[in-house]
């Protein structure tokens, strides 16, 4: 497992107003901005060869990570300033682009810049070196919108008990962390998407009978959405308990 891409191009609106004079990705948090901190983990579990999307105040985040050497990572930057692709669509432009910065015939693990958690992230890839299979990060805590998986632990709905809508089969209720491991058959797929822009939920929702989608719930799961500004202290006391 050597590649990664950090999905960094969001607007950030939820984190107004320091979005609006720096990018999410910047936002500090216990003394590093959020994409040294996702580069960190990636890096200290291996992974070295990463690519981040950008598009909100893009020249600051190509011009940090040249500054800081990458963070001693192979970091490449795909574009997205002209045009937000939604994460789908971001990693079927990495993978389709005249000169594409990863292979579809390798996998590739894909995170959120703004989610932080304690995963074991050897241990996930790990499962998925043992068996070949898409792993999609989850866990059992409450929200509104849930992936439905079978007793095997594959994809095969989604539902939001909010507003009752419902896509697929229902099963056993489990909350996405915006963290993957795809694998190069799920990778070949999403490339032959027909649109542009779509997010990876919909990728995967159109999908899910054709290729095995597995749900990897980690031990002592803990993670924060760094999605609010008045959950900024929240999220500081969470990323200095991590260090």
């Amino acid at each position: 497992m050597t590649n990664a891409i950090i999905f960094a191009a969001g607007l950030g609106t939820r984190l107004k107003p320091l979005t609006d004079t720096i990018p999410k990705a910047l936002v500090p948090l216990a003394g590093k901005s959020l994409l040294q901190q996702q580069v960190e983990k990636l890096r200290d579990a291996g992974i070295t060869n990463i690519v981040v999307n950008v598009h909100h105040f893009p020249d600051m985040i190509i011009d940090t990570i040249r500054q800081n050497n990458g963070w001693g990572c192979n970091i490449r930057v795909s574009d997205e300033r002209d045009r937000l692709l939604d994460t789908g669509g971001g990693l079927k432009k990495i993978l389709c682009s005249p000169s594409p910065l990863f292979p579809s015939t390798s996998p590739v693990l894909a995170c959120n810049v703004d989610i932080l958690s304690n995963i074991d992230l050897q241990a996930l890839i790990a499962t998925y070196e043992q068996t070949g299979v898409s792993q999609l990060v989850v866990s059992e805590r409450t929200t509104n919108r849930y992936l439905c998986f079978s007793e095997k632990g594959l994809l095969q709905g989604w539902t939001n008990t909010a507003t009752g809508e419902k896509k697929g089969m229902d099963g056993r209720h489990l909350a996405f962390s915006g963290l993957q491991i795809l694998a190069p058959q799920t990778l070949t797929l999403l490339s032959l998407m027909p649109q542009d822009k779509f997010s990876l939920i919909d990728f995967y929702l159109s999908v899910m009978g054709k290729i095995p989608l597995q749900a990897y719930v980690p031990k002592n799961y803990r993670m924060m959405d760094v999605g609010k500004i008045d959950q900024i202290e929240q999220a500081e006391r969470f990323a200095e308990s991590l260090q």
